[in-house]
């Protein structure tokens, strides 16, 4: 077993063994236990009482966070020619079609997220085999397939994240940076957790929000109290 570095254990000493904090400290708390020479990102874990296996107990949503990720999201719009300007005046970062599927064909995926139009997801249908293991197909459920392509790109670009349970039954998600103030992280952190919340399937029983942990990139984790969030 490797030794724990000096500053590994200095913040493992910050943290109260068995101890769940309330979100409030825990934002705070993270800072003070980060030593990282970079602008780490701050993480939330969740543990949901749910089987993902079964398909009317699958989490899956999208939220805004109140004051953004940190991280420079690079979208890409593929869309009509008359859409063009519209996605381009809304941010984003690469506006074509046909140039850039061939592109993905050719191996290029040097971006986060794909915006579409749902009258040219049968062209798009091709790139699922390059597209899918990277999380970046376009869906409808996480509002990257629409009409309104300027509101889409918008919505990415101040914040807008998409998340899904995985089959352990967690959700990941990052929420902001260690250079965020103490309660932009847990605002950012709030909405994450009450958006979660109202996404409870009717089919699952018992403690929805089983255990929440909240880390930056390279800290221990910090336990949150779950009740600071349910009714």
């Amino acid at each position: 077993m490797s030794k724990l570095t000096k500053n590994q254990k200095l913040a493992s000493g910050k943290i109260e063994n068995g101890k769940a904090y309330s979100l409030k400290e825990a934002s705070a708390l993270v800072k003070e236990i980060t030593f990282a020479k970079f602008d780490a990102s701050v993480d939330v874990d969740v543990r949901l009482g749910v089987d993902p296996r079964k398909s009317n107990q699958m989490v899956r949503g999208v939220v805004t966070l109140p004051h953004g990720t940190g991280k420079v999201t690079r979208v890409l719009a593929l869309c009509t020619p008359d859409k063009e300007a519209e996605a381009k005046d809304a941010g984003a970062d690469y506006v074509g079609l046909d140039e850039y599927i061939d592109k993905i064909k050719s191996g290029w995926t040097d971006i986060d997220i794909i915006i579409t139009m749902p009258s040219i997801m049968g062209k798009i249908g091709a790139l699922g085999r390059i597209l899918g293991p990277r999380g970046l197909m376009p869906n409808p459920k996480s509002g990257t397939v629409t009409n309104d392509i300027g509101k889409a790109v918008k919505e990415v670009k101040q914040g807008k994240i998409d998340f899904k349970v995985d089959k352990t039954g967690i959700v990941h998600s990052s929420v902001g940076k260690v250079s965020f103030t103490p309660d932009q992280i847990q605002e950012n952190t709030k909405e994450f957790i009450l958006t979660l919340t109202k996404l409870k399937p009717s089919a699952a029983k018992g403690t929805y929000l089983k255990s929440i942990y909240l880390s930056s990139t390279m800290s221990p984790g910090i336990k949150v109290d779950p009740k600071t969030f349910e009714d």
